[in-house]
């Protein structure tokens, strides 16, 4: 029987010590670099992200200074959408355990690009790593309701 199914998200959250995040889900920060850039940024963090199925799709967010990685740990797959703004269709990748399935043990999101998540069951517990490390001023939320162009495009061809 899959994790998901034996656990609950909220036994999850507890055991991992998660707070609300504010794209939408659960977080806590695992890692942040000793190591340090010239001007005193950490050169890496970690954190772990949960996304609950019936809450719907996170904000559209990127990171305008740093990469970012997507590792799927467990429960069910998470629908990873990315758009570099430009009109093209959003990209949509899996993150889940069944490569066999196309689905990807992890995904990494460019410099600058757009992305939002959800969960493709009752929940997935995900992590990202930054590099370099995340910080609040790297970090860019669209309006509620805000999209990145190509966004309607990915929708209406079934991709988003």
């Amino acid at each position: 029987m899959a994790i998901e199914q034996q656990r609950s998200a909220q036994e999850v959250i507890a055991a991992l010590n998660l707070s609300p995040h504010p794209e939408k889900g659960y977080f806590v920060e695992t890692f942040r670099d000793e190591a340090k850039s010239p001007d005193g940024r950490a050169l890496s963090t970690q954190i772990y992200y949960l996304l609950e199925g019936d809450s719907g799709v996170s904000h559209w967010h990127r990171v305008l200074d740093a990469v970012e990685v997507w590792h799927y740990y467990a429960g069910a797959p998470l629908q990873l959408s990315l758009s570099r703004d430009d009109g093209s269709p959003v990209r949509d990748v899996v993150l889940g355990k069944d490569v066999f399935a196309g689905e990807k043990p992890q995904a990494i999101v460019q410099r600058g690009e757009w992305q939002h998540a959800r969960s493709l069951g009752r929940w997935t517990l995900v992590g990202c790593t930054v590099a370099p490390a995340f910080t609040m001023e790297g970090f860019e939320m669209a309006e509620e309701g805000g999209e990145p162009r190509g966004a309607k495009v990915g929708a209406e061809a079934g991709t988003a």
